[in-house]
């Protein structure tokens, strides 16, 4: 499959070559906010990638920003149903209520997590108030922007406008999304952090000079951390995908049969060095990390290095008790064990319900689309089939390498937005008709209003309704 990649070549090749670089560094191709056109297929895979430009104000800018006040909007209705705190709501709120204090009182309130995303929720309380609103209302911020940034990774990935709403639309329809992007937790403040430098990073790939994107994706890798140490998945998803090219290409090698959609070349990126790719995925990270920590312990480095330790502690003890929704990370993509974040009964014939499920319609046909993901990333070797396996099963998987045995499939919000994308992919593969996409997003919205009564505390069900809802005896 492989063949040794020899500089010997001949003198008009070169010329050929020369020119033909030199013709495509005029062109533009990939857009990190347009995607207008389909991304032109290269007649010769040695030809250098063209170097993208960004407009400065574009039609996709214009989606983007309407998807963000769409998703938003959207996500504030019943925001404040209920007005008590809501499952882990108990642990970060009041973590959050201590920062606001003039002198923080000890000890720290959780922590076992870093304090970005409880910073937040405390400029969150002391603009809009110590209620439901406060507590939330940066959730739905961040969830908003996770699915501009799938908007985003669409138009990395398929270089057109229509794929990359509907990947918008399918992971806003999903119902993991929608249920963590209503609360006062961690997880969507890591998740919207994540996903925006996964899409400077889509972006960033195909680039002649990537730099700009790469150092952009580390600072927001570096956020996501700083919210939860789980944003770290993703980042190291990017420095395996770097180190596995810059080797393939100290080995001086190509494939046997070079296409123009290969996920490897041995030309791409010629200007990075490694200087770079540490800046853009060391360096900034981590300055972008600690800095969420200057505002507990100012610039303190012992405190700083114990809140490294404590946190490295908690998070990698095994746990001795268990819980009532904990669940293994392989039953994740399957649905097998949700979390009931709240269940009141409200009435005598009415509850409350939020459970975080996911939409049946997105998760399990997602499944299948990325069995065809991965076949074309292994047979075809597709890179935009490349990049949407590795940050599916990257984040998801790595859950396996930990050595905690409490787990809960919220943990598999990422991988399962990540999956839209996947689905997408499939959907406009050539030969199938274009309202085919259109027609499974109508089957998810439509699933995802089947469910919302579960899924949205200010709707409610009575107790028939929330009990056919839960299909299976593990639900309950």
């Amino acid at each position: 499959m492989w063949r040794n990649y020899h500089k010997r070549r001949g003198t008009c090749v070169m010329l050929s070559d020369s020119c033909g670089r030199m013709r495509s560094m005029t062109r533009t191709t990939i857009f990190f906010l347009s995607g207008e056109a389909d991304l032109p297929r290269k007649t010769a895979p040695q030809k250098m990638l063209e170097s993208p430009a960004v407009p400065g104000v574009s039609r996709s800018a214009v989606i983007a920003v309407a998807i963000f006040l769409v998703a938003h909007l959207a996500l504030l209705i019943g925001l404040t149903t209920p007005e008590k705190f809501v499952f882990d709501e108990v642990h970060y709120v009041p973590a959050a209520r201590q920062m606001l204090a003039p002198v923080m009182s000890q000890p720290m309130l959780n922590p076992m997590h870093p304090p970005l995303a409880k910073e937040l929720i405390a400029a969150s309380i002391a603009t809009f108030g110590d209620n439901a609103l406060g507590w939330r209302y940066p959730a739905t911020l961040f969830g908003a922007l996770a699915i501009v940034a799938i908007y985003l990774c669409g138009l990395a990935l398929f270089s057109a406008q229509g794929p990359a709403i509907a990947a918008a639309l399918i992971a806003g329809l999903n119902q993991m999304l929608y249920v963590q992007a209503r609360i006062a937790m961690l997880d969507i403040f890591a998740l919207g952090f994540g996903l925006l430098a996964t899409a400077a990073f889509m972006h960033g790939f195909r680039r002649e000079r990537p730099q700009a994107m790469f150092a952009f994706a580390g600072c927001l890798f570096g956020c996501a951390a700083a919210c939860k140490w789980s944003g770290l998945f993703p980042l190291g998803v990017c420095i395996v995908i770097v180190a596995v090219i810059r080797l393939m290409q100290g080995w001086r090698t190509l494939f046997a049969d070079p296409k123009p959609d290969d996920w490897y070349r041995p030309e791409v990126w010629p200007s990075l060095k490694l200087h770079h790719i540490a800046l853009c995925f060391a360096v900034l990270p981590t300055v972008a990390y600690l800095a969420a920590f200057v505002p507990l312990y100012g610039l303190s480095l012992p405190d700083l290095i114990e809140a490294q330790r404590r946190i490295f502690a908690d998070n990698t003890t095994t746990a001795i008790a268990g819980h009532t929704y904990m669940s293994a990370w392989p039953s994740w993509p399957l649905l097998a064990r949700p979390v009931w974040f709240l269940f009141d009964k409200t009435a005598e014939d009415h509850v409350a319900a939020i459970v975080f499920l996911g939409n049946p319609l997105v998760a399990w046909p997602a499944l299948l689309a990325l069995v065809v993901v991965l076949r074309d990333f292994i047979v075809a070797r597709r890179w935009d089939a490349f990049l949407i396996a590795a940050f599916y099963f990257g984040p998801w998987l790595a859950w396996a390498l930990l050595p905690r045995t409490l787990g809960f499939i919220y943990y598999y919000l990422p991988a399962a937005t990540a999956a839209s994308l996947a689905l997408v992919y499939v959907l406009r593969r050539e030969g199938l008709p274009r309202w085919l996409l259109w027609a499974y997003v109508g089957v998810a919205a439509a699933a995802f209003a089947i469910m919302l009564p579960i899924s949205a505390a200010f709707i409610g069900t009575s107790m028939k309704g929330f009990n056919r809802l839960m299909l299976f005896q593990s639900w309950i």
